[in-house]
């Protein structure tokens, strides 16, 4: 999967339905969500992904790419996501394994939400 491919299924996560994580979320996922019970894995998550409102726009940044062997890609980013007046931003990174010929599934999924912005000294 090149990088641009990548990046679109990343943001499909973020900004498509319930129908697109079943998709591409793999059964034996393992992910860590800002919201308990924070540690899940399975259908646990794809369901806790599924029953989240989806953002109209997310935007990824400070990107990173790794792909330590052949089907084998690790992302991290920086998401800015928002719907409806809110606003959400975290640090996250993606495992995504390939099963065969362009089929790719998320076997890891982490978000660790920004708290607080850093202050300029002055």
């Amino acid at each position: 999967m090149d990088d641009s491919r990548l990046w679109s299924f990343e943001q499909s996560l973020w900004t498509e339905g319930p129908d697109n994580y079943r998709e591409k979320v793999d059964p034996e996922v393992v992910m860590v969500l800002p919201r308990p019970p924070f540690v899940l894995r399975g259908s646990e998550a794809i369901d806790a992904v599924a029953d989240t409102p989806v953002w109209n726009a997310a935007e990824l940044s400070e990107r990173r790419v790794s792909r330590p062997q052949e089907g084998l890609i690790v992302i991290g980013y920086h998401v800015h996501a928002q719907r409806d007046g809110e606003a959400y931003e975290a640090h996250c990174t993606s495992t995504i394994r390939r099963l065969e010929h362009e089929v790719w599934r998320v076997v890891q999924h982490q978000q660790s939400p920004v708290l607080a912005k850093a202050v300029a000294n002055g």
